[in-house]
């Protein structure tokens, strides 16, 4: 994720950062532009005084508004997705304080402490390699210890499964109470709950003929729309049509790349420093 001031107008403007969408889809805007001269040339030597093109202009300020309104509701429903991720990494954080604090006021031996100090923070970093569709063997923290560890299938969930394991063993020896072990299992309830969230965003995208009509539709709106700006710019409605084809498929482009937030994209979640912000809060509560 990239960090920023929103204040540093100046900067934004002039600069050209890689997740800058003109960097993204150049080709595309040179496509485009060559395009819209063709048509542009054609239309001015073969057809300068269609009458039918001279009405063209009302019905794309129609078109215009009816795809803005598509276009709104594509990236209000894609940085919803964002924003419901950021709130489960959230809760991620607020639970395993919670559980770790819980654990921290228990009289735990020495390895007991270590345990859960491995345990707690191998959860959220293997739920973040899980999204990624990665194996938490491939995390490159020097910290975790995953020898002795069975993690096969479903990593996160064998590691809450762990978890509980020991956190009934601490019962079994009269270590907690039974309302301490309700407590504690209400934490480890609320991590498989936020880690069903983020799972659901990551395994369902925008429905595939929504995201494929919009495409076309930005694409036909944008090539035909010199056809109805020639009679009043001449040559310049191509540029016209290029920077509305630009405006148009940035919009696209930016919902496209926060719509699954998880991943290691500039505009996704942070999700490697909030492992690194678990990790360091446990090993503040348990001394390790």
């Amino acid at each position: 994720m990239i960090n920023y001031n929103p204040k540093n107008w100046l900067n934004f403007i002039f600069s050209f950062h890689k997740s800058d969408t003109v960097r993204m889809m150049w080709k595309e805007l040179v496509y485009i532009s060559l395009l819209s001269i063709l048509i542009t040339y054609v239309e001015m030597t073969f057809f300068p005084e269609a009458d039918f093109l001279k009405n063209l202009t009302t019905v794309y300020s129609l078109l215009g508004f009816v795809i803005s309104l598509l276009l709104v509701f594509r990236t209000n429903t894609a940085y919803d997705r964002w924003w419901e991720g950021r709130k489960a990494w959230g809760a991620f954080v607020n639970d395993t304080r919670s559980l770790s604090s819980k654990l921290g006021a228990v009289s735990l031996t020495p390895e007991e402490k270590s345990t859960f100090n491995r345990l707690i923070p191998l959860f959220v970093f293997a739920t973040k390699q899980h999204l990624r569709n990665q194996d938490l063997k491939d995390e490159s923290s020097a910290v975790l210890q995953l020898e002795g560890l069975d993690l096969s299938g479903h990593q996160p969930l064998r590691v809450v499964q762990l978890l509980r394991l020991e956190i009934e063993n601490l019962l079994q020896k009269e270590t907690i109470h039974r309302e301490s072990w309700l407590a504690l299992n209400r934490d480890l309830d609320a991590l498989i709950t936020s880690l069903g969230i983020c799972e659901r965003i990551k395994n369902t995208p925008i429905p595939f003929s929504y995201s494929l009509f919009i495409k076309k539709f930005i694409f036909i709106y944008v090539v035909t729309m010199p056809l109805a700006f020639v009679p009043l710019f001449g040559y310049l409605s191509a540029f016209i049509s290029t920077f509305v084809f630009y405006a148009l498929v940035s919009m696209e482009l930016l919902a496209e790349e926060i719509e699954d937030p998880f991943g290691a994209d500039q505009n996704d979640l942070p999700t490697d420093q909030l492992c690194l912000t678990i990790q360091n809060n446990c090993q503040q509560i348990f001394g390790v």
